[in-house]
């Protein structure tokens, strides 16, 4: 990890970032819809949706940590979720993803008093399991992760 500086995501780092998140979702073979500007909006709107850290090297990034807050009435208090971590595979192996992971638990502790942290692994990604459980990660067991999108997630929006 020598040579990188791990900081907060900011706007001249968007281009490098959605590279960054593109790269993910090819690697775990999901699709990739954000772009530039939706990462734009959530990370810099206001309110922003979303926070980031980026692992700065001279030579760009080699690695990214997006998370949200969380609310959970069974932890009770806030929590950080983390959607995406990303580590150059240059940087594998280095510490690097833990210590993403680290800034992000400072940062959300700061800021909404986070008292945990929570995130979501493919079932077929072996080697992300076992470096979330190496990390202290425990699988939550008795939930199905659900999700409401497209035209159903626009219906509930518009329903009164």
């Amino acid at each position: 990890m020598t040579g990188i500086a791990i900081r907060a995501a900011e706007e001249r780092d968007l281009a490098e970032l959605d590279a960054a998140l593109a790269a993910l979702s090819r690697e775990i073979g999901d699709p990739y819809h954000a772009g530039v500007d939706a990462l734009a909006r959530a990370l810099f709107g206001v309110p922003p949706s979303t926070w980031a850290h980026v692992a700065a090297r001279r030579d760009g990034i080699g690695g990214a940590v997006l998370f949200a807050p969380v609310f959970s009435t069974v932890r009770g208090g806030a929590g950080a979720f983390v959607s995406d971590l990303w580590v150059d595979s240059a940087e594998r192996g280095n510490g690097l993803g833990g210590a993403l992971l680290h800034a992000a638990a400072e940062t959300a502790g700061a800021l909404w008093s986070a008292r945990f942290m929570r995130l979501s692994v493919h079932d077929n990604n072996t080697r992300a399991d076992t470096f979330y459980r190496n990390l202290g990660f425990e699988p939550v067991t008795g939930e199905t992760v659900m999700v409401l999108k497209g035209q159903a997630f626009q219906n509930m929006r518009r329903s009164s």
